[in-house]
């Protein structure tokens, strides 16, 4: 009996150790050892100790072409070649195993020859024990499992430091261990724990490499120690073994105990509210009725609500009367021509790659899809399988603004993601995840794009239809590998056929596609706040987090909740108490307006001002082989002349970067503005406003109220009466000390930007 128990009882411990052995190794709770005490490993221990040390880096052996004869990978990105240009190139004189302190690797990085790149590598130090080790064991190579790290994850996530007086005051570099564990506190240090693909988790703090997006706000040193540096947000870029992570770091303005009441109109609110009392800042008033209307009016339309129009809204008590007017401009023609141009800018509708006929087809396709307003699924799906004639199928275009795999990658990923995928061409991404088998996987959908010339004009010979061979594959030419196509993230192929695009449309506009909908919605909230959620507008990221993700998260989900339904995005915004919020020209806080404590003036567009100087002086603009009264936001393309549009930073239409339409002033414009002949004819035009304003014998002070209304559509304040009705009072020309009036409007700030 006690010999049967003392057997159940030594059946079931070693039935509990093998259990708990299994769990450990399904759960990959594998820690790696020490490398200064056991054989380095090349990929795990060799690769990340000269990636830290700045070897590989593009400055260094990383450049393209190297460094004195000795080129690495980017960053450690190809092991393999890494290895062979240490080990075997230069005659294997780079390495010595007999005699490893003669090693040049050792010798040059450790200061003890010349090197351009100086000391790298101090002798005993962790990283010189390392690689000596290494070179004592043989130089043991990459194996063949082709080990990488599979995640990345960073502790903390998100950190809120304070400054204090007395640390900003003296040394920041003298911050105390002690005081790094505390939320609140002066510092953090991050911690780095990488995943390998054998299951084996490695704390890589002092291997990883941190980056700070702003040292203004915090500056982070080389073992992840972050330090609060000024209030605001930013974030630490942490990369390793070609995976990326960060650390939102927030230092409020202040600490506000008793905040201040913000009533909430909608989810918006809510969290840009939260964000408020996180950080310390207290938002500005709502804007008064005249600069919403005319606020939205221009986001919405693109155009300057008339003189009717603004006193209709001022002297309406309807309680809802903002919710109304952005239903009415969502309705109105100009939302198509206002729209219908941002998106030729995105999808760089040009003749020049069209022709005439492919354009109209193309403009007009894209106008009735925002007409109608089709969701951004369907626009998209058919703008990525479209195939047949061009002049009878307008989405056909998209395909002759590029003309290879390589490009209409980029072009999609860019667009329709907000990735840009550029620096994977040739590398692995140093800022990204993304690898060259991820660019060429996503260029292989377009591989078997064939065009048809038919001879009747456009950039490729006169081609007017698309259609798709039977392929699904493209070589990397930078190592002659096939590979084939796959989504952004995938480990395998897509099934073959003669048709892989609507795999890929179909992957893309998914509800599960974590870049879709965050894409578009980032990019209109930019469009209505000057700066998106995460900024620039069309660079989604890891290592450039939104400043608000809660918040972008939102919008994303009640965007796809709602059928991807640009409208609906578009009121969603607006009717938001954050939207409506007054313009602060000099905040002492939130300079930047990252927090949309207040509304960031910013620039129109060269089209719409031109439109609003139209609309205020009641002239037309001569548009060559157009008929007259074309407004600017209706134009096709760049090509139609126009002295004004040029100086203003109207895009070409030549890259897909936002970037590419210019938004700040410059010399030349003021100068067209206040001395310009083009501005003086519009001023003094028989038929224009003040002409007619004239013609029916309108009083001084009529008059005065008018011009006010047509330009910043608004009443003049008393001081500004005063002194205008003082101006035309001793003018000895009342015609023109109103064309002085006019004139002088155009020229204020106040008209030429949104607020």
């Amino acid at each position: 009996m006690k010999s049967n128990s003392r057997l159940t009882t030594n059946l079931l411990i070693a039935t509990s150790l093998f259990f708990e052995t299994w769990l450990q190794q399904s759960t990959n709770t594998v820690k790696a050892e020490s490398p200064t005490t056991t054989t380095p490993n090349f990929v795990r221990d060799i690769v990340p100790v000269l990636t830290k040390a700045g070897c590989n880096a593009g400055a260094c052996h990383g450049a393209f072409s190297g460094r004195g004869g000795f080129r690495l990978s980017l960053l450690g990105f190809d092991p393999d070649a890494d290895f062979d240009a240490i080990v075997h190139d230069a005659r294997g004189r780079r390495v010595s195993a007999t005699a490893p302190e003669n090693s040049l690797l050792l010798r040059k990085a450790g200061g003890l020859m010349p090197h351009g790149g100086g000391l790298r590598m101090a002798a005993e130090s962790e990283s010189h024990v390392i690689v000596r080790r290494w070179l004592e064991h043989g130089v043991p190579g990459p194996d063949a499992s082709r080990l990488q790290v599979t995640t990345l994850k960073v502790t903390p996530a998100d950190a809120v430091l304070h400054v204090t007086r007395s640390v900003s005051e003296g040394d920041r570099s003298q911050v105390r261990d002690d005081q790094l564990d505390h939320n609140y506190s002066l510092a953090r240090r991050a911690s780095v724990e990488a995943t390998w693909s054998d299951g084996i988790k490695q704390d890589v703090t002092k291997w990883a490499l941190f980056d700070s997006g702003d040292n203004n706000v915090a500056e982070v040193a080389a073992d992840g120690r972050i330090t609060s540096k000024g209030s605001g947000r930013t974030a630490i870029t942490v990369r390793f073994m070609g995976q990326v992570a960060s650390v939102s770091v927030t230092v409020p303005f202040a600490t506000i105990a008793d905040f201040p009441t913000f009533v909430t109109s909608n989810f918006i609110d809510k969290h840009v509210l939260t964000e408020w009392k996180k950080v310390g800042l207290i938002p500005g008033e709502l804007a008064d009725d005249a600069t919403f209307l005319r606020r939205v009016s221009l986001d919405v339309i693109g155009t300057l609500p008339t003189p009717s129009e603004v006193r209709e809204f001022l002297t309406s008590t309807d309680p809802q009367k903002r919710t109304k007017v952005i239903d009415v401009l969502l309705g109105r023609r100009e939302y198509v021509d206002c729209w219908t141009l941002k998106w030729s800018e995105l999808l760089r509708v040009h003749r020049r790659s069209l022709g005439e006929k492919g354009l109209d087809s193309f403009q007009n396709w894209l106008r009735g899809k925002l007409r109608e307003n089709q969701s951004a699924q369907v626009l998209v799906k058919e703008l990525l399988t479209a195939k047949g004639n061009l002049y009878t199928n307008g989405p056909v275009g998209f395909y002759f603004v590029d003309q290879t795999p390589v490009d209409l990658a980029e072009t999609t990923a860019q667009i329709f993601l907000g990735i840009r995928m550029q620096c994977a061409k040739c590398h692995h991404h140093p800022f990204e995840v993304w690898s060259q088998e991820d660019y060429y996987g996503l260029a292989a959908f377009f591989s078997g794009v064939q065009r048809k010339d038919t001879k009747e004009g456009g950039r490729f010979g006169g081609s007017q239809s698309i259609f798709v061979a039977n392929s699904y594959q493209i070589t990397n030419p930078m190592t002659n590998q096939v590979i084939a196509a796959r989504v952004l993230g995938a480990t395998t192929p897509v099934a073959e056929a003669d048709d892989c695009r609507p795999e890929l449309a179909n992957w893309m506009t998914a509800k599960e596609n974590p870049y879709f909908a965050k894409n578009l919605v980032n990019r209109y909230w930019g469009y209505l706040f000057g700066r998106g959620l995460v900024e620039p507008i069309d660079d989604l990221r890891a290592t450039n987090p939104a400043s608000h993700p809660e918040l972008l998260n939102a919008l994303a989900s009640d965007f796809i909740e709602h059928g991807y339904d640009f409208k609906h995005l578009l009121r969603t915004i607006c009717n938001s108490r954050v939207y409506q919020l007054a313009t602060n020209l000099n905040p002492e806080r939130d300079r930047n307006g990252m927090f949309f404590s207040f509304h960031l003036p910013r620039r129109l567009p060269a089209e719409v001002l031109l439109d609003a100087i139209n609309q205020a002086t009641g002239s037309t603009e001569g548009f060559p082989n157009l008929p007259v009264g074309t407004r600017a936001i209706e134009l096709p393309d760049s090509t139609i002349a126009s002295y004004f549009l040029e100086t203003f930073g109207r895009p070409k239409r030549t890259g897909t970067c936002e970037c590419e339409r210019v938004t700040s002033a410059d010399l030349n414009q003021s100068l067209h503005l206040a001395n310009g002949e083009a501005i003086h004819q519009k001023v003094t035009a028989k038929e224009g406003r003040l002409a007619k304003l004239r013609a029916v014998q309108t009083s001084d002070s009529d008059l005065i109220t008018e011009l006010y209304l047509a330009t910043l559509s608004r009443l003049p304040t008393e001081s500004e009466f005063a002194a205008t009705q003082k101006h035309v009072t001793v003018a000895t020309n009342r015609s023109e000390a109103f064309e002085d009036l006019l004139w002088t409007l155009l020229n204020f700030s106040e008209f030429s930007y949104q607020h």
